[in-house]
């Protein structure tokens, strides 16, 4: 009942459809913790599982929260179906700096060797 003009004039049959509503809700919210808490288990589960099959390796572990973070990103951005698109916002363009301006290409040279560990230094770019 969404329109106030549905609603009845009897003030226990009010008081009946309050009461389902506090239910109801209440429902709710058993439903909602009980999730909760199934996710909190399953975290632990995984992330027990994750140190039994990567044991010491942080390398290992951290792969794989950034794949759990990457779908979680993955499903939180995804848009409905029939939703409208953004509207994509174009970067402004950089202009080029005027002709006047004197173009300098500066090399600086380097060393024949690397002055901390003596290894061979080449140039780069």
């Amino acid at each position: 009942m969404s329109d106030v003009a549905d609603l009845p004039d009897d003030v226990e049959a009010l008081k009946a459809m309050l009461r389902d509503a506090h239910v109801e809700i209440n429902r709710h919210r058993v439903e909602l913790r009980g999730r909760d808490l199934l996710i909190e288990k399953l975290k632990l589960q995984l992330s027990g599982m994750a140190r039994h099959r990567f044991g010491s390796s942080a390398e290992g572990l951290q792969q794989l929260q950034l794949m759990l973070e990457d779908l979680e990103i993955t499903r939180s951005t995804e848009v409905p179906a029939g939703a409208p698109e953004p509207a994509s916002k174009d970067k402004p363009v950089r202009k080029p700096l005027p002709d006047h301006l004197p173009r300098i290409e500066q090399v600086l040279e380097t060393g024949e060797a690397c002055e901390d560990c003596g290894g061979k230094l080449k140039r780069v770019g």
